[in-house]
């Protein structure tokens, strides 16, 4: 056993050891995504297997499969027949959960951030407003950041959100869903389109891409619990740092 496995086996018997009333496959679900969150585990490492796990830290191999299933469900790791679990090296972002980005990095266990480039009042594109539902010319916000996942830049995302939906832009921290939530606008599903590019000299100016690597051109629509539409997004993502999932 390596000195990374030691380090998370060591991790876990601590937190499994802890009297508190948390499931044991939580804790250890949890125990792993903080240190894939640390940099204990890096990107591609690949765990020792259920029945080793299950030996090291004393519990079963029941709860260990049942932790492994979570971390699987929400991109930490990633599990093929054949080749063990190996801590997933991109960030699998659901298409078809009004989540917003920030809460998804934190459900996989990364560290989300966002650098604001805009914040302004303009008049809605034709486009856009047919999305919306509004007429066109309508004032909107547009709303232009950087993401971040774990201090690497990973996308350029510019949102157009409907006037009446924000009473001041500079309200908005790092999660415009966390926003709407505050003012009782509940994101509820979502519709979205793929396709790819390469870099313009705005990305690369932003984000360092090698000229080979495409861009993913996610353009979303949300709505919300009473199925209104209220942001229309156009997120240039990063190919190499990205697996996107769809409805089913």
């Amino acid at each position: 056993m390596n000195d990374t496995h030691s380090t998370l086996i060591k991790q876990l018997c601590e937190r499994i050891a802890e009297s508190d009333n948390t499931p044991l496959y939580l804790k250890f679900a949890e125990t792993v995504k903080m240190a894939v969150r640390t940099g204990i585990l890096p990107p591609g490492n690949i765990l020792p297997g259920e029945r080793d796990l299950s030996q090291l830290t004393g519990v079963s191999r029941i709860t260990v499969r049942k932790a492994m299933e979570m971390l699987d469900e929400q991109g930490v790791v990633i599990r093929s027949r054949g080749f063990g679990t190996q801590i997933n090296d991109k960030f699998e972002y659901s298409l078809k959960e009004a989540k917003g980005f920030s809460q998804q990095v934190a459900l996989r266990g990364k560290t989300p951030n966002t650098l604001w480039i805009n914040k302004s009042i303009v008049n809605c594109p034709d486009d856009v407003a047919e999305q919306l539902k509004i007429s066109a010319g309508s004032q909107v916000f547009m709303l232009k950041r950087i993401r971040y996942v774990d201090e690497d830049p990973v996308s350029i995302e510019e949102s157009y959100v409907p006037v009446a939906l924000i009473n001041n832009a500079d309200d908005i921290g790092m999660s415009l869903y966390d926003y709407f939530r505050s003012q009782n606008i509940i994101p509820q599903r979502t519709k979205s389109k793929v396709s790819a590019r390469m870099p313009d000299v705005e990305f690369q100016s932003h984000i360092k891409l090698d000229d080979a690597v495409p861009v993913l051109v996610i353009k979303q629509l949300a709505f919300d619990h009473l199925n209104r539409p209220i942001e229309y997004s156009i997120n240039l993502c990063r190919s190499d740092m990205y697996v996107f999932v769809s409805e089913e």
